[in-house]
């Protein structure tokens, strides 16, 4: 995957920052998830999305490091009270959905600069456990850790508005103003992803 391939940071390096971060968290059983992380997920080389931010391998591990270099600048701009391992949990793992989630395969593009149409290699997506997006992060994280409640909200409502439950619902919009209200680091958590989104991690 040629483009892709191109834009891909330098994942080792990726990695040991993660593993760092991770395991100076203290979290009772950091090195149970870790483990899952390591051999039973492509968490390390995953991209982040098909085709918007960090689609490309290793995107997921880039994008989840860049919220958290965000999270920890705009929790201190807005003085939100948070312990420094949940800035951790929630940014490194808030997309933890998107492991085992894509595929490699191929669609035809006109190329640029002869016209000519080829065949290139892109991302799908291959969901095998459809239990939602942030639903299926804390799902599986629990399943190692114990994430308070805090962590729980910023994960669950990272996705703000963009969340397929909020879109149209009276209801799910209210249950996430409600979280912004109770859990400001929630609504943080929405601004960093954000920002690393759209623009490009700074």
């Amino acid at each position: 995957m040629s483009e892709q391939q191109v834009q891909s940071p330098n994942i080792p390096a990726l990695k040991e920052r993660a593993l760092e971060l991770f395991r100076s968290t203290g979290k009772e059983n950091i090195e149970g998830l870790i483990d899952y992380l390591e051999n039973r997920t492509d968490y390390f080389s995953a991209p982040a999305s098909t085709q918007f931010h960090g689609a490309y391998a290793g995107g997921l591990v880039d994008h989840s490091l860049a919220v958290y270099d965000n999270l920890v600048k705009m929790a201190a701009l807005f003085e939100i009270q948070a312990k420094p391992e949940s800035l951790i949990i929630i940014a490194l793992l808030h997309d933890l959905c998107k492991t085992n989630f894509y595929k490699t395969g191929y669609r035809n593009r006109k190329n640029e600069t002869t016209g000519q149409w080829e065949k290139v290699e892109v991302y799908e997506i291959d969901d095998k456990m459809p239990l939602g997006h942030s639903e299926k992060s804390i799902i599986i994280i629990q399943q190692f850790i114990k994430l308070t409640k805090e962590e729980t909200l910023a994960i669950r409502w990272h996705m703000g508005a963009f969340d397929d439950s909020v879109q149209g619902s009276y209801a799910g919009m209210k249950a996430l103003s409600n979280a912004y209200h109770i859990c400001p680091l929630a609504a943080v958590t929405h601004m960093a992803d954000m920002a690393t989104s759209y623009f490009d991690g700074k």
